[in-house]
């Protein structure tokens, strides 16, 4: 991953509204989640629904896929976990950050 996808992703989520809806399609996982429910679930009106999407759909953050008259949203787990692993690479120099202990972290 370049950190020109990184960034895509990280401001694209560094709205709001578009964590909501990125986080209840984490949650809801695979099976992924309509505009409609969407929107009921986050009290978010269709319209902004509809630009947020377009946003996290933009940054590759979630997919879209026809299902007869309705879209059906998904996170891209593997999107999600490319960041995560970009952001935590080399992180300390290789050692362990987090102690069991209470020690606080030699980096």
């Amino acid at each position: 991953m370049e950190d020109k996808d990184v960034i895509k992703a990280l401001a694209a989520l560094a709205q709001p509204h578009r964590l909501q809806i990125f986080r209840a399609l984490v949650v809801q996982g695979p099976g992924g989640l309509t505009p409609a429910v969407l929107a009921e679930l986050l009290a978010v009106p269709a319209a902004t629904l509809s630009f947020h999407l377009k946003e996290l759909l933009n940054a590759d953050l979630v997919s879209q896929e026809r299902s007869g008259r309705n879209l059906i949203y998904r996170a891209q787990f593997d999107r999600m976990n490319a960041v995560l692993g970009f952001l935590t690479q080399n992180w300390c120099q290789g050692q362990a950050c987090l102690s069991l202990t209470t020690e606080p972290c030699d980096c």
